[in-house]
């Protein structure tokens, strides 16, 4: 964890018609896990290929085919857990979860209930500067997924798409810890955050990679306060569960609108019904999809073509000796190491390739110049090309090649910003540019002299109005630049003006 203080955010309260609320929120996000290969199956997870093409007869649930573990599978799943600190459990067992879909050909999900292999942990997300909500992880456990029913291709028909059908699956179930629509989606991309840096997911969302089912209730102020004493999940109210929810957006707009049904309803003298519901972004509502199943509505049993798994510890120890830098420990060294602000800091490790970009370009550089260069200039110029970093035409090199003639004095700020576009668009080494381009930053300070006394014997009623407001000096300034064609250094331009004019 960051080893900073952090205050937690006041929970969002909504105004109903007589009293006031707040809102309780738990998820469950489901994370596909980034192999090769399915869960139980060796048929491949690839995405976007020709229907029912990636279909094993294990996943086509044909009589007699027995599922055998992807031990790839069960190893992101540990890392995943190490990386959010939770308990990993060296024993854990498979269940089979009994329903019917026309997209699961075997009649039931294989799943964990009882036994999961991740246990709890816990998650630090940060709303601003200084705020952070540290939300429980209850578990993670391992799952199938399903197939697709495809309605939009026929009239009269659907199609199934069992493609995905067998692909792994983690279900991380938080505690209800989140206080906010805002909150929820922030945790989501918490999650994705750590996830993209361990290379256990893709969090490509649109793609249905990550998607949450958000578990929302209300309660009177001081209800939630009462539950953290006592484990009494009655304070909180009867919760409503929005299911497959696949983006950020929509996770904020759908707790909004299902919290104010709920609040309308309970002041209206009615009660909460237990349910699954979904939300309709077109109309900007939710609606009931069916009564919320309980364990035993599914019932689980032991799968009995699976052995319960049993790992080691000293394999756990070994992933985690092979964990890369997570989000919160590299902000906290960019911020100690570099002297950056918590924003920046965020904002560079915000995904692993820039915080390996930023670094790279940094070492051995002043690092805060370095982070306004990538911040503002590099990202600024990639979102306006819609380009990602790995596409940069600037590489970390030749971008730390301009920090490091700013640092040296030997260009200007603007005359930097003339370079960047150059080796932007045309490519080449900045340091030779420079010199080749004749754009070298004027550091003779006779020369700007002779340019400041040539602007002031040209404009001596504009020096006598500098005089009498001594901030009029930086027209001078101005002129002397545009004479030199920007390159002057500024700082001495400053100097000499102010002393020319005995300001």
């Amino acid at each position: 964890m960051l080893d900073l203080t952090y205050d937690a955010p006041k929970p969002k309260v909504i105004a109903g018609a007589k009293y006031d609320w707040e809102l309780v929120i738990g998820l469950e996000v489901h994370a596909q896990v980034a192999t090769n290969a399915k869960l139980f199956s060796g048929a491949s997870t690839g995405f976007g290929a020709e229907p029912n093409s990636h279909v094993a007869f294990v996943d086509a649930g044909m009589p007699g085919m027995l599922p055998v573990i992807n031990e790839e599978c069960i190893a992101q799943a540990v890392r995943t857990g190490l990386g959010l600190k939770a308990q990993i459990n060296l024993r854990s067992a498979f269940d089979r979860k009994n329903y019917f879909y026309p997209d699961l050909p075997q009649g039931y999900q294989i799943s964990q209930l009882y036994h999961p292999i991740v246990g709890e942990g816990e998650v630090l997300v940060e709303m601003g500067p200084g705020i952070a909500r540290r939300v429980r992880i209850e578990r993670i456990h391992l799952e199938q997924d399903a197939g697709k029913s495809i309605h939009d291709m026929d009239p009269h028909m659907s199609f199934v798409d069992l493609n995905r059908t067998g692909v792994a699956l983690m279900e991380i179930v938080s505690r209800p810890d989140i206080r906010g629509p805002e909150e929820a989606a922030a945790y989501v991309g918490k999650l994705r955050q750590i996830m993209r840096y361990l290379g256990t997911c893709d969090g490509n969302m649109q793609n249905g990679n990550l998607r949450a089912d958000v578990n929302v209730s209300v309660c009177r102020p001081g209800a939630y306060e009462k539950f953290m004493e006592t484990g009494d999940f009655g304070y909180l109210g009867t919760r409503c569960e929005l299911k497959n929810m696949n983006s950020m957006r929509f996770i904020q707009q759908g707790i909004e609108y299902e919290a104010r049904r709920q609040i309308a309803i309970l002041e209206d003298g009615g009660t909460i019904d237990q349910e699954t519901r979904l939300y309709d972004p077109e109309k900007g509502e939710t609606r009931s999809m069916r009564s919320k199943e309980e364990a035993h509505d599914y019932r689980y049993f032991p799968d009995p073509d699976l052995l319960p798994l049993e790992i080691e510890q000293a394999w756990v120890d070994d992933i985690a000796g092979k964990l890369p830098e997570l989000p919160d420990a590299k902000k906290a060294r960019f911020m100690a190491a570099f002297g950056l602000t918590e924003y920046d800091a965020s904002v560079l490790t915000a995904e692993s390739e820039n915080a390996v970009y930023f670094e790279e370009v940094a070492q051995g550089r002043d690092g805060k110049l370095s982070a306004n260069w990538v911040i503002n200039e590099l990202f600024g110029r990639l979102k306006k090309d819609n380009r990602e970093i790995k596409d940069s035409p600037v590489s970390p090199a030749q971008l730390g090649g301009i920090v490091a003639l700013i640092s040296s004095g030997d260009i200007s700020g603007k005359i930097a910003k003339d370079l960047f576009e150059i080796v932007y668009t045309e490519g080449g080494d900045p340091a030779e540019i420079v010199e080749s381009r004749g754009m070298r930053q004027v550091t003779d300070f006779g020369a700007i002299e002779t340019a400041v006394d040539e602007v002031i014997a040209a404009n001596p009623a504009q020096v006598e109005k500098a005089k009498a407001n001594p901030k009029l000096a930086g027209w001078f300034v101005g002129q002397v630049m545009k004479t030199t064609g920007g390159k002057a250094n500024p700082a001495a331009v400053n100097d000499i003006v102010a002393r020319k004019l005995g300001l």
